[in-house]
Formats: structure tokens, C-alpha cells, sequence
């Protein structure tokens, strides 16, 4: 069984930026690597339902995918070495308040759809005043 944790959610002015990391443990199989699983992140506010907010897919080799109306202001990057996913957020906006959580699967296949996703973390909180 997967685990995921998130950390690095808090509350930032707008204009500020946070780095939300998602760390994994317990692979579904023996050698198995974090960059074996597709990595997304989705976020939730209060009252919506959970969105896509960008994704790797496995092997980490391709390019990442990210929702259209957040590209540019964040972006993803991992440490194989320390089986972590980040999400480095800029310039946060107060629409960005939400949960923020990371999810993984074995396919490299529709990223972006929320219900695909074997393995969840509980997620982390961001808070955008203005």
C-alpha cells in the first residue's frame, strides 16, 4: 500500500508562494521507486469539488501536465533521491485557497481525471488573504 503525505500548506498574503512537498512510502511492488507511479496534484475549496492542479507521469521523464488556467504561476519538480513531488506555487492568488492533496497511480494515463487515482494523502492547507 501506497502512502502519501503532504506537508508545506500555510497562509501567505497574495503575491506570496509556497512549496507543497508530497513524500511516498510502501510501494505496491519489491523495487519499485516513487517515480514509477504517476504523480498529480488536485485541491479541493470549501463547497467545490476537487480539481486538477497539475501531474507527472510515471518514469518522471516526460513533461508535466498542469491545469490551463494555473500554468505559469506553478510547477512541478521531484527528488528521486528522496521520493518527493513538489508543487512550487507563485504569485498565490485567493482563489487558491483550498486542500491541496497528492495522489498517485501505476498508469501514465488520463492524469488529469480525479477518479483514476489508486492512492491519496490526507492533504494540506493553503490560505491565500488579500
Amino acid at each position: 500500500q501506497v502512502q502519501l503525505v503532504e506537508s508545506g500548506g500555510g497562509s501567505v498574503p497574495a503575491g506570496g508562494s509556497l512549496r507543497l512537498s508530497c513524500a511516498a512510502s510502501g510501494y505496491l511492488f519489491r523495487d519499485a521507486t516513487f517515480s514509477d507511479y504517476t504523480v498529480a496534484w488536485f485541491r479541493q475549496a470549501p463547497g467545490k469539488d476537487r480539481e486538477f492542479v497539475a501531474a507527472i507521469p510515471r518514469l518522471w521523464t516526460g513533461p508535466t501536465l498542469y491545469s490551463e488556467s494555473l500554468k505559469g504561476r506553478f510547477a512541478i519538480t521531484v527528488d528521486s533521491a528522496r521520493s518527493t513531488v513538489y508543487l512550487q506555487m507563485n504569485n498565490l492568488k485567493p482563489e487558491d485557497t483550498a486542500v491541496y492533496f497528492c495522489a498517485a497511480r501505476e498508469s501514465p494515463h488520463a492524469v488529469r481525471l480525479r477518479t483514476v487515482y489508486n492512492y491519496w494523502g490526507h492533504g494540506t492547507q493553503v490560505t491565500v488573504s488579500s
